[in-house]
């Protein structure tokens, strides 16, 4: 892998970096690229992915943020090396559907969740259907979210869901703050579900639904599911991948 394309947040470490990286083993433009090297934290790193995923690139990240859970270490002495023996995760993201209330519509892709958060002081009322069937009637509540297994550790883990093990074929779904049924934690569902979540009194009781960064206003209706269709290759140092980390974050 000597064709690198290096790409940088706008931090000045990361783009610092970016400068000392590309004059020691060059910077190819990201459409000729062997691998492409992110330098930033997570958020850069869904960001690169998210921009690059018509390209069958890998993608190495290198921590230059405060968040590093998808990063590798930083260290710019024998990158070459590291990258022919990186380890590859596939990911697949999920794809959302959003129904806002003047009936257009927003699609989107997201590699950790699709959530769902109230707009406004009250709390949201949302119906929950699952392949069609509706699944719970009310779920009083801040906000809901569906996650990927790699997504699992970020807010879902705030949100006290489940961590999913990297290459279990489910998703979950998990409730912030639910206030009726109280204590609902959630759900786990097959992978190839199809989650719809209707939004109830929208006018009095708006919700705002994000695809990882992408925010939509105002939504009546959401619609996620998996999309196998599209794969994400991210690249660990060996004994550093996903899998591990998932392992460890749960004995912090």
């Amino acid at each position: 892998m000597e064709k690198i394309a290096f790409l940088a947040s706008n931090a000045p470490v990361a783009q610092d970096a970016q400068r000392h990286l590309a004059g020691e083993y060059g910077n190819v433009p990201v459409a000729e690229a062997e691998v492409i090297v992110a330098l930033g934290g997570d958020g850069f790193m869904l960001q690169t992915l998210q921009e690059t995923q018509a390209l069958d690139t890998p993608v190495y990240g290198m921590n230059c943020g405060t968040i590093g859970f998808m990063m590798n270490e930083y260290a710019e002495a024998d990158l070459p090396a590291r990258l022919a023996a990186a380890a590859e995760e596939v990911l697949y993201p999920l794809a959302m559907r959003a129904i806002r209330a003047d009936g257009t519509t927003r699609d989107a892709l997201a590699i950790n969740e699709v959530s769902l958060l109230r707009q406004g002081p009250q709390a949201a009322k949302l119906r929950i259907s699952v392949d069609g069937k509706v699944r719970m009637e009310e779920l009083v509540c801040d906000g809901a979210l569906v996650c990927t297994p790699a997504g699992s550790t970020a807010y879902n883990y705030s949100a006290h869901g489940p961590i999913l093990p990297i290459g279990a074929d489910v998703l979950a779904l998990t409730a912030m703050a639910a206030f009726r049924p109280r204590r609902w934690r959630g759900a786990l569902l097959p992978i190839s579900a199809e989650v719809r979540i209707d939004v109830m009194q929208p006018q009095k009781r708006p919700v705002r639904a994000e695809a990882d960064s992408n925010a939509v206003d105002d939504v009546v209706s959401v619609i996620i599911r998996s999309e196998p269709s599209i794969a994400h290759r991210i690249l660990f140092d060996p004994g550093h991948g996903l899998e591990e980390r998932l392992i460890r974050e749960q004995f912090v």
